[in-house]
């Protein structure tokens, strides 16, 4: 399944940058003015893939700024990396977010060391953006922490209890306390690939790269959807390595809706999550180098709202995995 994700991956952005020409033209266009801000709440868990294991749960609050001009340090920042970012109007962001990680038996108290170990990533970010009509440029820094201050075992369990769940019983074993770094760089394209009728199609094809000890990978793929309004965003929130599309939006209608299939490919280099930590001993297995994933899914935006879903399928991470994995992610989006 792995290489046939990769593989639709490289057929999906090499069909989108074949698209029309006058998609290039328009690339140094700025989107126009925007003098509200984005606040996105993003909600993956595997509850909606039928399974509790592996990435069980992520959340993140995001924030993006009107298009306008950047805070003191930032526009320092994105003086320094003109070089990277390319024309189009500015945003700035910051978030807050927890991703938890269990092995596929959490009732046991004594974990399968060839599982996935437990782990618990809690961070801050801020970020920068410019957009034009057609490409998104992205650059993020997140910092936060990895291991039991990440707060992951509070933070299951009390919600397992809350909702009449069994406990995970192996959280004594997580990776222990790491300060986490990770950078992040992506380019996104909008590619139109025409109308029928009302409704448009267009393909967005997305190059990413992520550096630190918490992960390290490049990966390559793309997006394509159907709808209405297509111009108010590059695509659904996700958190990530997913293929991310954007937190803000820009609606320039009331009404507007799209369904979209998308493919992602990433060469992983690190992982601290299957790598175990950096300096320290810990549980680790054996990571693969080449993940996949697809997804498909629905967003409606509606007086300046957006909410979205986004079922995943990834490709194993590990070996000793027992099969993909399946699980939701689902977005709601207020501007004011």
């Amino acid at each position: 399944m792995r290489k046939c994700l990769l593989a639709v991956s490289a057929l999906s952005v090499a069909a989108s940058l074949a698209g029309p020409a006058q998609a290039q033209a328009q690339l140094d266009h700025a989107p126009p003015p925007d003098p509200a801000g984005t606040l996105t709440f993003s909600l993956d868990n595997d509850m909606f893939g039928g399974s509790d294991r592996y990435y069980t749960n992520g959340f993140q609050f995001a924030w993006r700024s009107p298009s306008a001009d950047l805070p003191g340090p930032l526009a320092w920042l994105n003086d320094r990396l003109d070089w990277m970012m390319g024309p189009g109007a500015l945003r700035w962001g910051l978030a807050f977010g927890q991703n938890l990680y269990t092995p596929q038996d959490t009732e046991t108290t004594h974990p399968d060391p060839n599982d996935r170990p437990y782990a618990a990533y809690l961070y801050g970010a801020f970020s920068l953006t410019r957009i034009t009509e057609r490409t998104s440029n992205l650059f993020e820094l997140q910092l936060g922490v990895v291991g039991p201050s990440a707060l992951g075992e509070f933070v299951q369990n009390n919600y397992h209890e809350l909702i009449g769940v069994d406990q995970a019983n192996g959280w004594h074993s997580q990776l222990k306390d790491e300060p986490a770094v990770a950078a992040i760089y992506e380019r996104k394209w909008r590619l139109p690939l025409g109308e029928v009728g009302p409704v448009q199609m267009e393909a967005i094809p997305a190059l990413t790269v992520g550096l630190g000890n918490v992960q390290t990978y490049a990966g390559l793929g793309g997006l394509v959807r159907l709808g209405q309004g297509l111009d108010a965003d590059f695509g659904p929130p996700r958190i990530r390595p997913a293929l991310a599309g954007s937190a803000w939006i820009q609606p320039r209608r009331e009404f507007g809706w799209y369904v979209f299939g998308g493919t992602l490919g990433r060469v992983v280099a690190h992982d601290i999550f299957l790598d175990g930590n950096t300096w320290r001993d810990s549980r680790s297995v054996d990571r693969r180098p080449l993940v996949g994933e697809l997804q498909a899914g629905l967003a409606v935006l509606w007086h300046g709202m957006r909410l979205a879903y986004t079922q995943v399928w990834r490709s194993e991470e590990f070996y000793g995995q027992r099969g993909t994995q399946s699980f939701g992610s689902l977005s709601i989006s207020f501007r004011f």
